[in-house]
């Protein structure tokens, strides 16, 4: 044991045998994990499965007894991947939703895409400081952190990238809604019901707001498949998590349940949008000029002095050397 610690801090400094040793044990760690992710299917659940056969659900019941049927690569891995928790399940599986990502396997893809960057990010911040130990002495805090932050960055990536997913998917939303409005109303007042509206605003929108065209498509396919309006209006506001969506589903709800016009209730909603929107830019263009001080004084305060007070440093500094210079 001696031997093998003084080779190895010979070799890689003083944190050698520890950096070994973390390495062994990390190979270690990934070569058990398909071992014991590795769920064997037992013949009493598949009989189970397949009495009671769901239309949601039938690569998990009934299309397991089918020969050469494609069960997902990552469902082995399904309790390893999703949280066992329902509420945080689903919170994540909205917020998914929300960014654009509606497969059946996002949530498993998204917490295998935080593990697989998590180890490579940890990976490759252990093979930087195997070779910065081979070619100086770095500090042990200086170590821990080339180790760690890849690591961190690798696993916190994936969900930066959906958060901003969401957030510019929610945003182009917003941006188009009181455009869909007008042209739900214009097809509305035309003499079309307000499924047939839904459709012909979805085609219209798509080359500007494909996001909010595909939330319309995705409400007019539930509609015709015969679900409940109110209930497919309501997911239409949770899958798009804007308030002015929501209030719009709430608008409609009403004028459902009341028997009031609904086109009279667009054109109310629609104006209400149109003056939001203008509101939103206005507070925009209001921030602007505190967003620019900083860089106006920046790029502007530090020219201007040099120009103003240069040449009197300059001529100051003529002065003085003259004054001083041997005779």
């Amino acid at each position: 044991m001696e031997a093998f610690t003084t080779y190895f801090t010979e070799m890689l400094g003083p944190l050698g045998p520890l950096l070994v040793l973390g390495v062994a044990g990390m190979f270690l760690i990934l070569m058990t994990l398909p071992i014991l992710l590795k769920k064997q299917v037992d013949p009493l659940d598949k009989l189970k499965g397949g009495a009671n056969l769901d239309f949601g659900n039938e690569k998990k019941a009934g299309l397991r007894f089918r020969p050469g049927s494609k069960i997902d690569r990552l469902e082995r891995y399904k309790n390893f991947l999703e949280p066992q928790n329902e509420e945080e399940y689903s919170a994540i599986k909205l917020k998914l939703i929300q960014a654009g990502y509606r497969g059946k396997s996002a949530v498993q893809v998204f917490h295998f895409a935080q593990f697989a960057f998590g180890m490579i990010g940890l990976l490759a911040g252990i093979a930087y400081s195997i070779v910065a130990s081979s070619t100086g002495q770095p500090s042990s805090a200086a170590t821990i952190f080339s180790i760690l932050i890849p690591a961190a960055v690798g696993y916190l990536g994936p969900k930066y990238w959906v958060t901003r997913r969401q957030q510019a998917r929610q945003t182009e939303i917003e941006n188009g809604f009181p455009d869909s409005l007008d042209m739900m109303l214009v097809c509305v007042e035309a003499g079309q019901s307000l499924d047939q509206a839904i459709v012909r605003v979805a085609k219209e929108i798509r080359s500007g707001f494909p996001a909010l065209a595909d939330e319309y498509e995705m409400v007019a396919h539930e509609i015709k498949a015969g679900k409940d309006k109110t209930a497919v209006l309501k997911d239409m506001s949770e899958r798009a998590g804007v308030p002015d969506v929501a209030s719009f589903v709430t608008v409609l709800i009403q004028s459902q349940q009341f028997g009031t016009s609904i086109a009279e209730a667009l054109r109310v909603y629609a104006d209400e949008m149109r003056d939001k929107r203008v509101m939103r830019a206005e507070e925009k263009a209001n921030t602007l000029p505190t967003k620019m001080t900083l860089a106006t004084m920046m790029l502007t305060v530090p020219p201007l002095l040099i120009i103003l007070i240069g040449p009197s440093v300059y001529g100051m500094w003529v002065t003085l050397s003259s004054d001083f210079s041997p005779s």
